[in-house]
């Protein structure tokens, strides 16, 4: 079965997904016991933190070490979500106990939420009903620049411009072949 939702392609650096071309992808997680077999396969220094995860294009939650990048997670292809996921042991079960969209090679805004929250319900992971920290990304319009949008503040980094405030070219515009100084 292939997941509905939005699909993102790599929006990052080409030389970061060069370096990760032989790594391997995350490994899936279907079902509770397949959380617990990847956290006792997991280095213990990395249960204490966030782990990096994707939503591969069926819809299955794949996880790898935070110091992961999420296209080596995704086996470079596209995702239906992308960010970080933080787990706990409960008696009844695991719980997600932080969960987000943030990957900056991959960008996906927080309506990937509905892809995210399918697959752990599907695994029979317990959730949060949103994002913990859900963020907004856009690409300038000028400069080319992915920029993280922080406080309803929709000025690029980099080049001072306004961003887009509507989703739609928030990653699809190209930088302008004419680079004037500012």
């Amino acid at each position: 079965m292939v997941a509905a939702g939005r699909r993102y392609r790599y929006v990052g650096p080409a030389d970061v997904r060069a370096s990760v071309g032989d790594s391997p992808e995350g490994w899936p997680i279907r079902s509770s016991v397949d959380l617990v077999a990847y956290l006792a396969a997991a280095d213990p220094r990395d249960r204490d933190e966030p782990f990096t995860y994707v939503i591969d294009p069926g819809g299955t939650l794949r996880l790898a070490p935070r110091r992961s990048e999420h296209v080596a997670c995704a086996g470079g292809g596209e995702v239906l979500g992308a960010g970080e996921i933080a787990f706990t042991g409960e008696r009844d079960g695991w719980l997600v106990t932080e969960v987000s969209n943030q990957a900056t090679g991959y960008c996906p805004d927080p309506t990937s939420w509905a892809a995210v929250a399918d697959a752990l319900d599907r695994a029979g992971i317990g959730r949060p009903e949103e994002f913990t920290a859900a963020i907004v990304f856009r690409r300038c319009l000028d400069c080319g620049e992915r920029n993280v949008v922080r406080d309803d503040d929709y000025i690029c980094a980099l080049c001072g411009a306004e961003l887009p405030e509507d989703v739609e070219p928030r990653l699809t515009a190209r930088p302008p072949t004419d680079q004037r100084s500012r």
